[in-house]
């Protein structure tokens, strides 16, 4: 059978950003990393055979490693230890005691994360699960020298959602302004006892322009808040921030008295956004390839291209962002829970 070698692993360190330090001792290396919180380091023990570390000296390592960035000026300084080794209870009786340490089975090619320790760090969590899955089925010959594959993930909900619009958008093409005249939601139409308009409306596109930015935008996003919540709190959150966008626009309607009649998935979209943003937050700042200042910039952008354009349906926006960012936030609390 296969054995996970260290080897292997620092190609997943690299493609992350993560610099190797110089090490006296082959079974300790460390990797490291800047981020706007401070350094990360990935202290990675290769647990062989025939090896044998107390809890004193695996202690007074981890200690030396914060010391000697430290020494360095550094103030924050994260450290988490991955111990690569084929007896994982041998490598849990060793760090058991430590919080910040992971099990990498290196036989089975399984992360293992015991409840006393932290449930992620900084996104690893989710990156290891996934390179390990990935090359847990391939061979470890030298065309596995590649850069790490990444698993192929299963994203029903998103690819269901964008599905259904595709769908309702050719029905509409066939049918004229049938579905408009019966979906799209207003006010005016709302107060007469469409309430179902809050619903229908986040299905229908004016075009196919504005059908194929927000589905693009719908699949991409949403295929990593989907993977990070799940496929069912996702399709909650989904039709949670688009019906909040309708209501937000309603709002301004009755305040401002510019009643008209507004379709598409954008407020649902916005929602996926402001989920997204609240996940990279949580993951101190990465989700997959995203950080929070790329979610918050393309946000703020998308906003803003809204609000200096005209015939958009900006209050949508705005509240199917804020629905994301807080209905994100309770999933999250309860999937961590």
């Amino acid at each position: 059978m296969d054995i996970l070698t260290l080897n292997r692993l620092e190609e997943l360190f690299f493609a992350q950003g993560y610099d190797k330090l110089p090490s006296n001792l082959p079974e300790f290396n460390f990797y490291c990393h800047r981020e706007m919180q401070g350094i990360n380091v990935l202290h990675v023990i290769e647990y062989r055979q025939g090896l044998y570390i107390s809890g004193d000296q695996y202690a007074h390592l981890k200690e030396k490693v914060i010391e000697f960035f430290g020494l360095r000026g550094e103030t924050e300084i994260h450290v988490m230890t991955l111990i690569l080794s084929e007896d994982t209870e041998k490598a849990r009786r060793l760090c058991e005691e430590d919080a910040f340490c992971w099990i990498i089975d290196a036989r089975a090619f399984r992360l293992i994360v015991h409840e006393t320790q932290v449930a992620d760090f900084y996104g690893w969590r989710g990156i290891l699960e996934e390179y390990l899955f990935a090359a847990a089925r391939e061979p470890l010959g030298e065309a596995a020298a590649d850069e790490p594959k990444k698993k192929f993930h299963l994203v029903p909900v998103s690819v269901f959602l964008v599905a259904v619009n595709v769908i309702i958008f050719l029905i509409c093409t066939f049918t004229g302004d049938l579905l408009y005249n019966k979906g799209a939601f207003g006010v005016r139409e709302l107060l007469h006892g469409g309430f179902y308009r809050l619903f229908t409306s986040m299905f229908l596109h004016g075009s196919v322009q504005h059908l194929f930015s927000n589905m693009i935008v719908l699949y991409y996003v949403g295929e990593m808040v989907e993977r990070e919540l799940g496929p069912f709190p996702y399709a909650v959150l989904y039709l949670l921030s688009g019906l909040a966008g309708n209501i937000f626009s309603a709002g301004y309607e009755l305040m401002t008295g510019n009643f008209g009649s507004s379709v598409g998935a954008s407020g649902a979209v916005f929602g996926v956004e402001g989920a997204l943003l609240l996940l990279v937050m949580l993951h101190r700042g990465r989700v997959s390839t995203m950080t929070a200042g790329r979610v918050a910039f393309a946000i703020a952008f998308s906003l803003y291209c809204g609000f200096t354009s005209v015939g958009v349906n900006n209050a949508a926006h705005v509240g199917g962002v804020l629905m994301g960012f807080f209905a994100a936030a309770i999933f999250a609390a309860i999937k961590n829970r």
